[in-house]
């Protein structure tokens, strides 16, 4: 039986993808097969993956043209048989156990969703970077099983919206009509906050098991000036979903104070001239259909976004860049 499905979607990863593959099909869980998807590559990324496929049976490679990760994890999404999903980036590796140790804790709490430890790594210098806000301790009940009612702080900050330090169960996946919006982007939100709010059992592993590569600067994460407006598509995207889900009613300020702070994250380490673009449009356009125009004060959570929001609305480019300086 295979017990997890492991998701790599590639593009350009020849730099990386060598160590990723090595700390995946050297994992202690062997019962696994490694999806491999080719997503346009134009290194030596396939010759890459079919040296590897010629070495371990349990990689498969799909290829295909560019649509970006969105489109390449659906892919994988399609032909996965796994028991559990683990949805992976080429240039991250991994430690020896992660995999079964996350299968383990998940079985044994029969979680839909199981979330772990991480850290970051940073090559030039070789140090690896704590980062305890992945997981918002705090917020966690001290009782299992837990879903998203029983967080204490809003359900779209307790955990991160990426895939990587997670596991799924493929059958709640499935049953759920759980997919990646397929842009450049910011196209996991919508995948793990649906999985997030529709789980009836979403346990913790407390141990770091992956290192997030940070100084990668051919990284999606690294070039967002190029797809500057997928986080407020995935914002939309996630909004429409939890309507149709009848969940939206119930979300809504969580979603609102959310859409807030992902906006003004975005814009502020954003580079280029799409800040100034991204900074009027917020402005003029997008905080109002995000619905966080016309909320007073006390509906938000975080009261220094608030007054960020405030500045935005009162100031222009001109004296906003300024004082960025």
């Amino acid at each position: 039986m295979c017990k997890v499905s492991v998701i790599i979607p590639v593009y350009n990863g020849e730099t990386y993808l060598a160590q990723c593959l090595d700390s995946i099909i050297g994992q202690t869980l062997k019962e696994i097969e490694i999806i491999c998807v080719n997503d346009g590559s134009k290194d030596r990324t396939q010759q890459i993956l079919e040296k590897y496929a010629e070495k371990d049976s349990r990689i498969q490679i799909i290829s295909q043209e560019n649509g970006g990760a969105g489109a390449a994890r659906n892919a994988g999404l399609r032909i996965a048989r796994g028991e559990y999903l683990s949805i992976l980036d080429g240039d991250d590796f991994f430690e020896p156990d992660m995999l079964e140790k996350a299968y383990k804790k998940a079985k044994e709490s029969r979680a839909e969703l199981l979330v772990f430890g991480s850290d970051q790594y940073y090559e030039t210098t070789g140090e690896y970077k704590s980062v305890a806000w992945t997981i918002r301790r705090h917020a966690l009940p001290p009782y299992r099983p837990m879903n998203y009612r029983q967080f204490t702080d809003n359900v779209f900050k307790v955990f991160v919206g990426w895939t990587w330090d997670k596991l799924f169960l493929r059958s709640f996946v499935e049953e759920q009509r759980l997919y990646f919006q397929e842009q450049r982007t910011s196209n996991d939100l919508l995948f793990t906050f649906l999985a997030i709010v529709t789980a009836k059992n979403i346990e913790i592993l407390d141990e770091v098991l992956i290192h997030q590569r940070r100084d990668n600067q051919n990284s999606l994460s690294n070039t967002r000036e190029q797809s500057w407006t997928c986080f407020y598509e995935a914002l939309l995207e996630l909004r429409e979903e939890l309507k149709k889900r009848g969940l939206y009613h119930e979300l809504e300020q969580d979603y609102i104070n959310y859409a807030l702070h992902f906006s003004l994250w975005n814009l502020e380490t954003l580079n280029g001239p799409k800040k100034k673009e991204l900074y009027q449009i917020l402005k003029k356009t997008w905080f109002h259909e995000l619905g966080i125009d016309g909320k007073k004060a006390f509906y938000f959570y975080q009261k220094g976004e608030y007054r960020k929001y405030q500045n935005i609305r009162k100031k222009s480019w001109r004296v906003y860049e300024q004082e960025q300086r």
